[in-house]
């Protein structure tokens, strides 16, 4: 029988690369160390696993991006400040491994969301997101105008310094700062969510994710930016529309407990009775 590698995908950091000798080191032959920034997808061995993420979210998020549409499941170990993406602590690495390696795991599939961005008639933009996209001005002190259709219907304009369209997995990520709601990652689930709403009344909004979602800009939308999962930003052109709806392709995070997510998040957000 063929035995399938590991991944290793390093953030630029002292001691995560120090752990990623460590793991070369006990793994051998089995493991091998891929560049999530600078390479192609079309790169990644065959024969891979599962992908180790040393990182925080940022790092979690590129390898996301880095597998496209392969079915690799990522398994992020949390060496950045804030996380919520890797529930695997540096410490409790070891123990995880053996675990990987002996098959003792669960896979939990997590949703993206696909947007798309039509340009004179023409698609000009397909890519997933794990966490979300964001629709902002580059120039703060200006409002946002997105007119939001949901399955065709017209909802509302949103006038706010932005609009955050999150999956669950992202409901932690900017749209919790922004004041969303935490959502279960298995919760089916797009969440909308305005940057500092010009209306009071524009609040955060969850909807089936099985909804198509269509954006306008109105107004004077010069000067407008699509950030996807905060890493990839496109300037927008007045007749951009965009189109977001579940994407096809969920992502495989690897996971050791049935109810891990809500450790991570007592964890995370300091709730009483969280573990450091």
């Amino acid at each position: 029988m063929t035995v399938k590698r590991i991944g290793l995908v390093v953030k630029n950091d002292n001691k995560a690369e120090k752990k990623a000798r460590e793991l070369e080191q006990r793994l051998g032959n089995q493991s091998v160390v891929i560049d999530a920034h600078n390479s192609v997808s079309s790169e990644i061995p065959d024969d891979l696993l599962c992908l180790i993420v040393l990182g925080g979210d940022g790092t979690f998020l590129s390898a996301a991006r880095f597998i496209g549409h392969r079915k690799i499941p990522l398994m992020g170990v949390k060496f950045g400040e804030v996380g919520f993406l890797a529930e695997t602590t540096e410490d409790a690495l070891d123990k995880a491994l053996t675990r990987l390696l002996e098959g003792n795991f669960l896979t939990q599939n997590r949703t993206r969301l696909e947007i798309k961005v039509v340009r004179d008639g023409r698609q000009c933009i397909d890519v997933d997101v794990l966490n979300d996209a964001v629709i902002n001005k580059s120039a703060l002190s200006r409002l946002t105008s997105c007119a939001v259709y949901l399955n065709d219907n017209y909802l509302t304009t949103y006038r706010a310094d932005g609009l955050i369209i999150a999956t669950p997995t992202g409901s932690t990520a900017y749209s919790l700062a922004a004041g969303g709601p935490v959502v279960d990652p298995l919760v089916p689930s797009i969440i909308l969510t305005p940057i500092c709403p010009f209306t009071l009344t524009n609040r955060p909004l969850i909807i089936p994710d099985s909804t198509q979602i269509e954006i306008r800009l109105e107004g004077s939308p010069e000067d407008m930016v699509l950030t996807l999962d905060g890493q990839e930003g496109f300037e927008m052109d007045p007749r951009d529309k965009i189109f977001i709806s579940k994407s096809p392709h969920d992502i495989r995070m690897i996971s050791f407990e049935n109810q891990s997510y809500f450790n991570v998040l007592k964890t995370r957000l300091k709730w009483s009775g969280g573990r450091t």
